[in-house]
Formats: structure tokens, C-alpha cells, sequence
């Protein structure tokens, strides 16, 4: 049995109906609103999940070397930076205990490098810039064992961080 309920709604002289079916029609309709709200909004997270591996896979293949890529000789504690890449070339290294910590260190003048492996047990950040500018490019590196056969750009200086 379907109830319906008339009212005058003040003022306006009409009349308001209301059912049961009326209701269960808008809470249908906001049912399917939302229902489909969410659908959009899964849909967009999985389209951006694929954009976020793939970064997150870059990021990876720039910190560890291909497996073709003969790993430098760089020893545990030292910063080592080469020449050229794929850690060819002159190689110079640096240790804790000839470096100032969060200090900038220059390469000496005239001097840059290509690749580089941190095996410090620290963070390091090269830069573009001999003196450690940020206006140019700079990258951090942690000190696990970091290995990069291809930096982005040459690298002039560099700064060991406390942790």
C-alpha cells in the first residue's frame, strides 16, 4: 500500500506531495551519483599509478647501474667521481676524514666528473655549480653504496651531509 502524504507548502498555495517511492527515487539517484563519483576517482588514481612507477623505476635505474655497466673501484667510506662515464676515466677520491662535513668541496679547478659511486655511509648532494649553487642542477645521493654511471649533468662540487 503507497502512503501519500499532501501538505500545503506556506505561502505558495500549493501543494507538496511526498511518497514513499518519491524518497527511495532521490536516494536512488544520490546512490548512483555517488557510486558513480567514486568510480571516476578510482579510475583516475589508476591512471596515475602507472606515471608514479615509472618514475619511481627511472629514479632506480639512475642510482643503480645496468647490469652491462662494469662497476668502478671505489672502496667502503669514499666518495669516488670519474672522469667520464660508466666510471671511466680519472678517477678522484674523497673520505670523512679529509673532508669538511656539510661544507662545500669543489673539484680542483678545471675539474668535473660524469659518474660517480657514494659509498660514505652519508648522504651526499653534487652540484652543477663549483660553488655549490642550487640555481644550478643538484642531486642527492644516499650513502648505502649509490652507484651512477650517467650523471644528468657535470658534476663541480659536492657536499657530504651529517645524516
Amino acid at each position: 500500500m503507497r502512503t501519500i502524504r499532501t501538505d500545503r507548502t506556506p505561502g505558495t498555495g500549493r501543494s507538496a506531495r511526498t511518497s514513499r517511492t518519491a524518497r527511495a527515487s532521490r536516494t536512488s539517484r544520490t546512490s548512483r551519483t555517488t557510486a558513480l563519483a567514486a568510480g571516476l576517482a578510482v579510475t583516475a588514481l589508476t591512471a596515475l599509478v602507472p606515471q608514479a612507477l615509472a618514475q619511481d623505476r627511472s629514479v632506480a635505474s639512475s642510482t643503480h647501474p645496468a647490469p652491462d655497466t662494469r662497476l668502478g673501484t671505489c672502496e667502503a667510506g669514499r666518495l669516488c667521481l670519474w672522469k667520464k662515464p660508466d666510471f671511466a676515466g680519472a678517477r678522484q677520491t674523497y673520505e670523512l676524514a679529509t673532508v669538511d662535513i656539510e661544507s662545500c668541496t669543489p673539484l680542483p679547478k678545471g675539474g668535473d666528473a660524469q659518474s660517480l659511486a657514494n659509498r660514505t655511509g652519508r648522504p651526499v648532494t653534487t652540484y652543477q655549480s663549483a660553488e655549490c649553487q642550487e640555481t644550478g642542477e643538484f642531486e642527492t645521493y644516499p650513502g648505502g653504496g649509490t652507484w651512477v654511471p650517467r650523471s644528468p649533468y657535470q658534476v663541480r662540487a659536492f657536499k657530504i651531509w651529517e645524516n
